[in-house]
């Protein structure tokens, strides 16, 4: 049995609802199997083939299918590689290493080395936030733009929802509704929204039911790592955030780091909705491409 799962049944499951999402691409894309010093590692590659590079890095307990939303407009004007994150619910290889270690940029060398891509622009949300971070600090040649969407490791991660889920947990899929809604904000299978939101929302109920996730604090970046950044950042973050300390992500980047764009949305919580084209702004000058 895979560890990173409950069980059998359940990573089996998973994986042919994921590949259902997948069926439902919204653009034309290419499914990439790649081969890295962590094991396998599977790509959603979108966009013309001669675009600049753009690498999307998910969340903790989620997959490259949380990007169909915002994969679109993207790949109008770049290569968009959504990458299933190791360790994580996707395709790709379930190796976990050490979180404060280079082991993760590492990783992402071998990735990019298997895609021919030098350098490219970054997007990444929550862990992934993280792990696109953790990759400019290491490799900042590697990285041309950032854009963090509630990224760890910089403000003060909360244990409020973890406290929670121990008590809500043994309530079953009631109980992980409850757990979703207090972290994410309204995404369950209640929640209103389109049909689209729906499904989505009874998929994540699905993979943290069979999915275990990462239970470790994620390590902080030094006041030094983040000043050190020279390549431009953009951080937008949720004020209402109940997994991390928006407002301190907030003051610490002020502090340290006032060359990094800082865009705080008092009403958001973790699961920032809407921000496709304001991403988009931000990474397009890094090609000179004009505004649409």
């Amino acid at each position: 049995m895979n560890s990173i799962y409950a069980s059998d049944e359940g990573a089996r499951l998973l994986a042919r609802q994921y590949t259902a999402f997948l069926e439902r691409w919204p653009v034309p894309a290419e499914r990439l199997h790649l081969s890295t010093r962590q094991g396998e590692t599977f790509v959603v590659a979108s966009g013309p083939n001669h675009g600049a590079p753009l690498v999307l890095l998910h969340g903790s307990g989620a997959n490259a299918a949380m990007w169909a939303d915002d994969v679109a407009l993207w790949a109008r004007h770049f290569r968009v590689y959504a990458i299933d994150v190791i360790g994580e619910p996707g395709l790709s290889a379930p190796s976990r290493p050490a979180l404060n270690s280079g082991a993760y940029a590492l990783w992402l060398d071998d990735v990019l080395d298997a895609l021919h891509v030098e350098s490219a622009a970054f997007i990444g949300t929550s862990f992934g936030g993280w792990l696109a971070l953790d990759y400019a600090i290491r490799r900042p040649k590697r990285v041309d733009r950032l854009a963090l969407r509630c990224p760890s490791g910089i403000g003060r991660q909360k244990m409020g929802v973890l406290v929670a889920s121990l008590f809500l947990l043994p309530f079953g899929d009631r109980g992980r509704r409850t757990m979703m809604d207090l972290a994410l904000g309204p995404i369950s299978p209640q929640a209103e929204g389109t049909v689209q939101e729906r499904t989505f929302g009874e998929y994540v109920m699905l993979i943290h039911k069979y999915f275990r996730p990462r239970r470790e604090k994620l390590p902080v970046f030094t006041d030094s790592d983040l000043a050190a950044l020279d390549m431009p950042v953009q951080v937008t973050v949720g004020g209402r955030d109940r997994l991390i300390d928006s407002h301190d992500t907030h003051r610490r980047l002020q502090q340290v780091a006032p060359r990094v764009s800082v865009a705080f949305i008092p009403e958001a919580g973790h699961l920032l909705k809407h921000q496709a084209q304001p991403v988009l702004d931000f990474l397009l000058p890094a090609e000179g491409t004009p505004h649409a």
